[in-house]
């Protein structure tokens, strides 16, 4: 008997090539959009896999250019994707998760920036509204499991336990924005574009005559697709955004004046607009007193980084200290580190080397090999 799947299909060519892939391996393939946020504007490319989060340590509030991103799945990214299901002669359904959107992702995003974090909405995405959201709604349907168009692999290792692999092209790995998912998730999860690069992908849809095959990726946080992360805050959280206040030294010493805290991120450099004389960077973010400290680059490397809010894939637990590869942000290179039990629900990571801007709010991914042994929250770097 065949197995149901349910794509998410954003309207981009990595969704697309999946559900193709999936038909052609056997399964009945079901398409959907997911409307997840109010603009009607047009949305490119996938599922929620990194998409450009502040990013400290590459300056100056520059984001992350993290590739297969957004999928807010505006009006054009649901023609797109339409047409896409009418060529592969799938079922095409559009469904409304709005609600779990705003609760999980945008309400979760505003109230990490209040805090003086860097959040990653991506991540939050991934785990509660793309998988454990449709992940019902596809149950109901009478699917046996739902797919997306993320450059990993869902692996299970001797232990029995599910995780995500690497996909065979670095420059495209999107397993550190799915370092959350459950195993309940992974075990009901498909995710075909990790054994192809994006080269192949491209080449299929062209092959198939698919009409997204030169779709260009988009690059954006999807609900704030022009960038503005402050303006954005300051409407959905009206009231409640601090003004400016001081930028101060280590040792408290007013150095001027911010234009609020939700500015700033960990490792920035550009638009802070102060005399120094040499570069300086936003070393902490102090919201109880409204401060944003200031400091050389130096201050910026730490040995040591702690993370909360664990969820653990390749193994259940870890008893003894383990030896890790660890990415503190989506596009980190990476380095090697030794991991212990720092609390009930806390890791401490220890690197080989000094690692730069391990911001609070964003997320560290461990390794094991290639498959992802588990993740958290970074509280203190």
């Amino acid at each position: 008997m065949k197995k149901t799947v349910v794509v998410g299909m954003s309207g981009g060519v990595d969704s697309s090539v999946a559900a193709w892939l999936l038909k052609k391996q056997g399964y009945d393939v079901i398409g959907v959009t997911m409307r997840i946020w109010q603009g009607e504007g047009d949305c490119a490319e996938e599922s929620c896999g990194g998409c450009r989060m502040p990013d400290g340590p590459a300056g100056g509030g520059v984001r992350d250019p993290a590739g297969e991103s957004g999928g807010c799945c505006g009006l054009k990214a649901v023609e797109d994707a339409r047409r896409v299901a009418e060529l592969l002669e799938i079922p095409y359904y559009v469904m409304n998760f709005r609600q779990e959107f705003k609760c999980h992702v945008v309400d979760y995003f505003v109230e990490e920036y209040l805090r003086g974090h860097t959040p990653n909405p991506c991540i939050a995405c991934n785990r509660y509204v793309k998988w454990e959201a449709l992940l019902r709604r596809s149950i109901a349907l009478g699917a046996d499991y739902i797919a997306t168009g993320h450059y990993a692999r869902v692996v299970r290792l001797p232990n029995g336990r599910f995780s995500v692999s690497r996909s065979v092209t670095a420059g495209k790995d999107q397993t550190y924005a799915l370092y959350n998912l459950t195993q309940e998730q992974l075990s009901r999860t498909l995710m075909p574009v990790g054994d192809y690069t994006k080269e192949q992908i491209r080449g299929f849809a062209g092959e198939i005559g698919l009409p997204v095959a030169d779709k260009p990726d988009s690059q954006e946080i999807c609900f704030i697709p022009d960038d503005d992360y402050a303006g954005f805050i300051d409407r959905e959280a009206a009231g409640r955004v601090p003004g400016p206040g001081n930028f101060v030294d280590a040792q408290g010493c007013v150095l001027g004046r911010h234009k609020g805290i939700t500015h700033y991120t960990i490792g920035q450099r550009r638009g802070l607009e102060l005399p120094m004389g040499e570069r300086v960077y936003v070393t902490d973010i102090r919201p109880d007193t409204n401060e944003v400290v200031i400091g050389k680059n130096e201050a910026l490397f730490t040995r040591e980084v702690l993370c909360d809010r664990v969820n653990f894939m390749a193994a259940a637990d870890i008893t003894e200290p383990v030896r890790a590869f660890a990415k503190i942000r989506y596009n980190h290179k990476g380095e090697y580190c030794t991991v212990k039990k720092a609390g009930p629900d806390c890791l401490s990571a220890v690197f080989d080397h000094p690692v730069r801007a391990a911001a609070p709010g964003q997320s560290i991914c461990f390794y094991d090999g290639d498959a992802v042994l588990g993740g958290g929250i970074i509280v203190q770097p």
